[in-house]
């Protein structure tokens, strides 16, 4: 099977670090004691400007979950019909070879979920199998994108999608100054990820080009379900983010990519294209660490991050459209796609361009 088309969308509104900082300073109900802090904090981001899915004054007004969350349905809509008619119209598959619509996100929800709202705005076949799945956070992008290949290598004479709508600003809590609360809200942004898998068929018959999906592999690591993820409330929801995060990367990334790459008979040094999603700047440096690489060899993550922010699960379907729209490998170069997140867990795919 093959990813044979990507595309990102984003929300039209689009403000520097130092204009959301300006707004931030205002925005708490019990007000920013300290506000050298909270500028401190964003300036070791790596962001310099990010995406939102309201202008920044509109959010003061949004002081319920249920206002919030209607937002993220609209929104998630608008982004995730411009993604999907995007990779219908570039990978000239037609709509009645997509069997399978998977649909990631962790920042909102809807019943019926966005790809059945999409299949009636955008008229798309009916026997689409859909796959709604919430809870992955982070680590969906890469995990959507194995399950997507999964089911092509089942049905190789169809295609998949994989979409992912995160919309990181819609979960801020105005009554929460705690430091994960005021980190994450100069780390994260707005954003929509997309991708089409072609099974190995359907390619063929079509003549589709793109990195073949070679392997993928979940690692789940016991007892570590309070370093990332989400407190539920009435208000919405309270982000959990340990400053831990960097040290469980670096425990555990190194071993688990060599034996990933062992069983397929390759070493790191194999590998000629780093897709990695863009944790944040701690947590790109680990990953360097632990897999013994240099800054440079996780480049385009770092411009991610600068651009947009931690996109959550959609931060590295954005890397990787990037490297499909502008940095293609030679032919035959290995190149490994990875991203982590609650659980806490990893997920690694293997592709050969």
């Amino acid at each position: 099977m093959k990813i044979v088309a990507t595309t990102t969308a984003f929300p039209p509104h689009y403000f520097t670090q130092s204009e959301v900082l300006t707004a931030l300073k205002t925005y708490w109900d019990k007000g920013l004691e300290n506000a050298a802090v909270l500028e401190r904090l964003h300036s070791r981001t790596g962001v310099e400007g990010r995406y939102f899915s309201r202008p920044l004054e509109e959010y003061y007004a949004l002081d319920t979950w249920g206002k919030t969350n209607d937002v993220w349905i609209e929104t998630a809509m608008n982004l995730g019909e411009q993604a999907l008619g995007t990779l219908l119209r570039e990978s000239g598959v037609p709509a009645e070879k997509i069997g399978s619509i998977f649909t990631v996100s962790v920042t909102g929800i809807a019943c019926p979920s966005i790809e059945a709202r999409l299949i009636n705005r955008m008229k798309l076949p009916l026997h689409i199998k859909r796959v709604p799945i919430f809870g992955l956070g982070c680590v969906a992008g890469a995990s959507g994108l194995a399950r997507t290949a999964d089911y092509v290598r089942a049905y190789p004479n169809q295609a998949a999608i994989l979409l992912s709508v995160e919309l990181c600003s819609l979960t801020w809590q105005r009554d929460n100054i705690s430091m994960p609360n005021l980190i994450s809200s100069g780390l994260f942004g707005d954003g929509c990820g997309a991708a089409l898998v072609a099974g190995a068929d359907l390619a063929a018959d079509l003549g589709l080009e793109g990195p073949r999906v070679v392997a993928s592999e979940a690692t789940f690591y016991p007892d570590s379900q309070d370093v990332m993820g989400w407190e539920i409330s009435e208000k919405g929801f309270g982000i959990v983010l340990s400053a831990d995060v960097p040290t469980v990367v670096k425990q555990n990334v190194g071993k688990d990519v060599d034996r990933f790459l062992g069983s397929n008979g390759l070493t790191c040094g194999d590998i000629g294209c780093w897709i990695m999603h863009t944790g944040g700047p701690k947590v790109l440096e680990a990953n360097a660490e632990a897999l013994g690489l240099e800054r440079e060899d996780f480049a385009l993550s770092w411009d991610a991050l600068r651009r947009a922010g931690n996109l959550s699960s959609a931060s590295v379907l954005m890397v990787l459209n990037d490297v499909m729209r502008e940095h293609r490998p030679k032919p035959g170069t290995n190149s490994v796609l990875m991203a982590m997140g609650p659980g806490f867990c990893s997920e690694m795919l293997l592709l050969k361009w």
